[in-house]
């Protein structure tokens, strides 16, 4: 009885050892025989797979050693060669070459390029010093001529000469050109005023007449006329216009039920 009970006991260990066995083995990947992983890789934390190890990059079922190049550093990229070139270094072929910074310059924020300091411009492989007229501030651009001239000054060629702003008018918000008071419109170089006529209003538009036709009237010409309205219709959307009412239609110049 007790030899009986040893190999129950031994047969039901055996029975849990195989299904733990089993539910351990489930959790491992399986690799067909095409996927036997090589040297210097490992299995893929997502989807299907291996993948080369850091330093080492696919070559048809291999993994073979990156050759790192003097002032380089791996990446885990999967593009390119697996390395890139270190701060104040660019690729040049299989190489990381220095980054000639010329004097009045500095690198930019990604360290792969130089730029000029404030008050210089980049012409071909140097920094210059900008040459500023007077009435001009220096910009923040790294394009472009690198000055401004000053509020009141426009530029002309290499120089910035004063706007010469004409009677009933006043610098733009810019400072570079000159508007119009209200009631008054630009002509070539002199403010003239707006000749309003009855049931119109002043725009605050710098191109037009300066005017617009209150509701209920339309331009004509110089003047605001009336808009006649027909039976059974309404003044449209804009006002100066009419549309028939539901279920009438415009017929000529009335509103009829087709």
């Amino acid at each position: 009885m007790i030899n009986v009970k040893l190999q129950r006991d031994f047969s039901m260990h055996s029975l849990m050892l195989v299904a733990f066995l089993t539910a351990l083995l489930s959790f491992v990947p399986v690799l067909s025989g095409s996927d036997v992983i090589p040297a210097n890789a490992h299995v893929k934390d997502y989807g299907d797979g291996w993948e080369c190890d850091l330093g080492y990059r696919e070559l048809g079922d291999t993994c073979i050693v990156i050759e790192l190049p003097t002032n380089a550093y791996l990446t885990d990229s999967l593009y390119r060669k697996g390395w890139e070139c270190s701060r104040g270094y660019v690729r040049v072929d299989e190489a990381c070459v220095v980054i000639d910074v010329p004097p009045n310059a500095y690198l930019n924020s990604y360290g792969d390029n130089w730029r000029c300091n404030r008050g210089y411009q980049k012409l071909r492989d140097a920094c210059i010093a900008i040459e500023l007229p007077v009435n001009s501030y220096l910009t923040d651009t790294s394009y472009g001529i690198g000055w401004q001239c000053e509020r009141g000054y426009r530029k002309a060629g290499d120089a910035c000469i004063v706007i010469d702003i004409p009677e009933n008018a006043y610098l733009n918000l810019s400072g570079n050109d000159w508007i119009c008071d209200r009631v008054y419109r630009r002509f070539n170089d002199v403010c003239v005023a707006i000749k309003l006529p009855a049931n119109a209003y002043l725009t605050n538009k710098s191109y037009g007449s300066g005017w617009k036709c209150e509701r209920g009237y339309r331009e004509v010409g110089e003047t605001c006329a009336a808009v006649n309205i027909p039976e059974n219709a309404h003044l449209n959307y804009s006002g100066n216009d009419w549309r028939c009412n539901q279920p009438y239609r415009k017929r000529r110049e009335g509103c009829t039920l087709l």
